[in-house]
């Protein structure tokens, strides 16, 4: 009966070590919902990707995509504060060479538009630059 307990007890004790900022993890999900209403028109929804920089610990997240020749892709970047807040999401192709990014001319966008020129695997990184949040939701759609 006590070692019943004490295994009883030591599932509950942990539950009161769970840090009280558990609130302040990345919500994805609410973040991808915001994202997915604020499409383009015209433009279909793919996929969301999670951007959780884990408050700084993390420097890059990086998703991989088959992407088809003369489809233009919409990727757009949703946090709980300002979009983007800091995040930079970088396409590079096969080659990993860059071809389209969401930060230019020293700007952030909320979002970017890529013609997919050539069939093959693409690159999606997200990099974080003076993020507050590290946290957010990215969203991929497309159009023919």
């Amino acid at each position: 009966m006590r070692n019943l307990l004490l295994k009883l007890s030591i599932p509950v004790f942990m539950f009161f070590l769970i840090p009280a900022n558990a609130d302040a993890q990345c919500d994805f999900n609410k973040q991808s919902q915001r994202c997915i209403k604020d499409l383009h028109d015209g433009f279909i929804y793919i996929k969301s990707f999670e951007v959780d920089g884990l408050n700084g610990g993390k420097e890059k997240i990086e998703y991989s995509y088959v992407m088809t020749r003369d489809t233009q892709y919409y990727l757009n970047i949703c946090t709980p504060e300002s979009n983007p807040d800091g995040i930079i999401v970088t396409i590079y192709d096969s080659q990993r060479n860059a071809v389209s990014s969401n930060f230019a001319d020293g700007k952030f966008y909320e979002a970017l538009i890529f013609q997919c020129s050539a069939t093959g695997i693409y690159y999606l990184t997200f990099t974080f630059n003076d993020s507050k949040n590290f946290c957010g939701s990215s969203v991929l759609a497309f159009k023919k």
